[in-house]
């Protein structure tokens, strides 16, 4: 689990190259548990379209807790975003502690 990120690559890229050498889609599932305290944005850029995620990223919110320590109105104007998006993005992050 510590190491989750780093078998996905920046922007997924470890993890495509690994299932286009051996011919294979590989999934790789995080599983949280209670000592685990964050995880990285750029892990989530299966189910948060990557531009959103730098929109998130360029205002300092490089992690899911450090977008949910924000209000949606406070990203919809730092990050220039829908609030649509906001809320959507919140409620994936915050599925992600749920047990």
């Amino acid at each position: 689990p510590s190491e989750v990120s780093l078998a996905i690559g920046k922007n997924g890229s470890n993890i495509k190259l690994a299932s286009m050498l051996v011919g294979q889609e590989i999934e790789v599932f995080r599983e949280l548990d209670e000592e685990e305290e964050d995880v990285l944005l750029s892990e989530f850029n299966d189910e948060i379209e990557q531009w959103v995620i730098e929109s998130l990223q360029r205002i300092g919110c490089d992690t899911a807790k450090s977008v949910l320590a924000l209000s949606v109105q406070d990203i919809v104007k730092r990050a220039d975003l829908e609030e649509e998006t906001v809320v959507e993005v919140q409620r994936i992050l915050k599925a992600e502690f749920e047990d």
